[in-house]
């Protein structure tokens, strides 16, 4: 039979528990984290290898993820198979990022020894300052939790919390010491959306369209001609000098025709707005959206370094890339 629970209030429960272990954390953060920190950012020779077991293999994968993503090159090893062969990851100067909740596994105990003989550093990401790995670690990072927010105070959660935000707390020291920039982000992030915001330019979406242009004395059916063949509801309009002088949109050739009755004598001049959104095609997609929300619009005219006219990125441009 169910036992009838308040959920709303359990889920509460759990997420101030968790919120007050990681409030904890402040008061955990010492001269050791400090040192952990400017360890792994002066270590050129070797790698970051974090381990763990069970829940905490779980939390030092995300941990190595984050490191990667952000500069600092890492590898994940579990400790029940780093003491069946993977121990052979290791390298004299690497840095290795143990977990544990305990401190006392079977598994850390027999791991540590091993590594240590092999001259790798040992930073703890621990709950319990007393345990086996804390006494053998080079540098502890307290994890110490009150209560678990398990109902029975026992599978690992507040816990498992600490030692993310413990993680996310080395990467993002490092990430200020290193100096990563979004520019260094999107180089190693090319295939996501948050990649894309950061690196991708409006040359090589403007290139994949057709170049929509006419010149400013050109009649009528020549604007309606071009506008329906390139299929992007737009023109550029250009002058003597193949300059861009104005736009000409679907919707200018709508207005015209309801209120002019002379179309033999229509000009380009004639429809053309004379102050198109212009961007340049080294400029970030990114931007291109921006400018078309701005201004409630669709599509820009693109120019290159000599104010060249070289073609028109549009708003599906932008939506084809995942970037809205």
């Amino acid at each position: 039979m169910k036992k009838e629970i308040d959920i709303k209030q359990f889920a509460i429960q759990c997420i101030e528990q968790e919120e007050k272990a990681i409030e904890g954390l402040k008061n955990l953060i010492n001269n050791d984290f400090v040192a952990c920190v400017y360890e792994i950012y002066n270590d050129n020779e070797g790698r970051v290898i974090v381990t763990g077991i069970g829940k905490s293999a779980i939390i030092a994968q995300k941990i190595v993820a984050t490191f990667n993503s952000t500069g600092t090159p890492a590898i994940f090893m579990h400790a029940a198979d780093a003491i069946h062969g993977d121990l052979g990851i290791i390298q004299p100067h690497d840095i290795v990022i143990c977990l544990s909740k305990s401190g006392n596994t079977p598994e850390i105990k027999l791991l540590l020894p091993m590594i240590k003989m092999m001259g790798s550093k040992v930073i703890a990401i621990v709950g319990n300052t007393h345990s086996f790995l804390a006494q053998h670690a080079d540098y502890v990072l307290d994890c110490t939790v009150d209560k678990e927010s398990c109902p029975n105070n026992l599978a690992p959660t507040a816990s498992s919390t600490a030692q993310l935000v413990m993680g996310d707390a080395l990467a993002v020291c490092l990430i200020a010491l290193r100096g990563f920039t979004a520019s260094d982000f999107a180089r190693i992030h090319p295939g996501g959306t948050l990649g894309k915001k950061l690196y991708l330019k409006v040359e090589p979406l403007c290139k994949q369209n057709e170049k929509p242009q006419v010149w400013i004395h050109d009649t009528l059916n020549t604007i309606i001609y071009e506008i329906s063949s390139k299929r992007l509801g737009v023109t550029a309009v250009l002058n003597e000098k193949e300059k861009i002088a104005g736009i000409i949109t679907d919707g200018d050739l709508r207005r015209m025709l309801q209120h002019s009755h002379q179309l033999q004598d229509v000009k380009a001049s004639d429809i053309m707005s004379h102050e198109p959104k212009i961007i340049h095609e080294n400029e970030l997609a990114v931007k291109a959206l921006e400018m078309m929300r701005a201004n409630n619009i669709t599509s820009l005219l693109v120019v290159d370094d000599k104010e060249k006219y070289v073609g028109v990125v549009h708003l599906h441009d932008i939506i084809r890339e995942g970037i809205i």
